[in-house]
């Protein structure tokens, strides 16, 4: 459908507009696309869609609207056109410097909550380390439910550290979050009793292979876990302990193959396995051990 379609400026008709033009592209989900993008842009509620079809949507709004529609028919993810997602109950923004944080990775926050409870119950404190932080949303989440918690947010790119600063902020947990830049354990000093990871793992040569959205919009950097993907677990397993606590537990994301190859990376380096999640789709996602 060419662009130069005016769209309606009430909101009921507006919202079929929308969606009907992002269904016609073949977008996945054009009911929920739709949705966001008008709410969002046009700042009126699911609430009022449905309560007030004949409310009007003004000029600037609507060009916005359009402007949205353009990028997500183009094949730009609709958070990134939105600027942020939700993330376990939170609003993060993203930045072009980070990965857009999944559903699943939600996973490994369930895993280790009450372990952190727990750990905050019996010290008073509970220091987390977030490899890979990218928005802050592991770290993030944690800090949000355990008022005791401290998290050091570790990344290689600055514009996510940058990204990870301004959302702690926002979401009133600046003070308990420090963002540092270093490359891994590098820059990292002292204990913690939880060492939390979502590393990029998928190899090299797949990346090629994924979805458009994922290709050509999460930051390479944040993905590419080298030749067989495994890179990024060898270094925390062969490097964890200097930062860990006595009773502490490392906890990383993995891709739905890895199961078995990354138990052996950190069997070898002196843990154990202490349990393993599967995502909402039923895939092998999560993995915590301990020494």
């Amino acid at each position: 459908m060419p662009h130069s379609t005016q769209l309606h400026p009430a909101l009921g008709p507006l919202l079929r507009a929308v969606r009907a033009r992002l269904a016609a592209a073949g977008i996945a989900d054009p009911a929920l696309d739709s949705r966001l993008i008008v709410e969002h842009f046009s700042g009126t509620t699911r609430a009022q869609a449905i309560a007030e079809p004949g409310r009007m949507v003004g000029s600037v709004a609507l060009a916005a609207i359009e402007a949205a529609l353009r990028r997500r028919v183009a094949g730009e993810p609709v958070h990134r056109i939105l600027g942020y997602r939700e993330f376990y109950g939170l609003r993060l923004s993203l930045s072009p410097d980070t990965l857009e944080p999944r559903p699943d990775t939600e996973t490994l926050v369930d895993a280790v909550l009450p372990f952190a409870k727990a750990t905050a119950e019996r010290f008073g404190e509970c220091r987390i380390l977030d490899l890979g932080t990218g928005t802050g949303a592991i770290a993030l989440a944690l800090l949000s439910v355990v008022p005791a918690a401290i998290a050091t947010g570790v990344d290689i790119s600055t514009g996510a550290l940058a990204t990870a600063k301004r959302n702690a902020e926002d979401l009133g947990l600046g003070g308990r979050f420090n963002a540092l830049y270093s490359n891994w354990f590098e820059k990292v000093s002292g204990r913690y009793h939880l060492i939390a990871a979502n590393p990029p793992y998928i190899p090299s040569g797949d990346i090629g292979n994924l979805q458009d959205e994922v290709r050509d919009f999460d930051p390479r950097r944040a993905l590419d876990g080298g030749v067989d993907g495994l890179i990024p677990y060898r270094i925390i397993a062969g490097e964890a302990e200097g930062f860990l606590e006595a009773q502490g537990k490392v906890a990383v994301e993995i891709g739905h193959t890895q199961q078995s190859e990354v138990t052996a990376i950190f069997a070898a380096a002196g843990y154990r396995l202490a349990e393993a999640r599967r995502d909402l789709g039923g895939n092998d996602r999560v993995l915590v051990f301990e020494r």
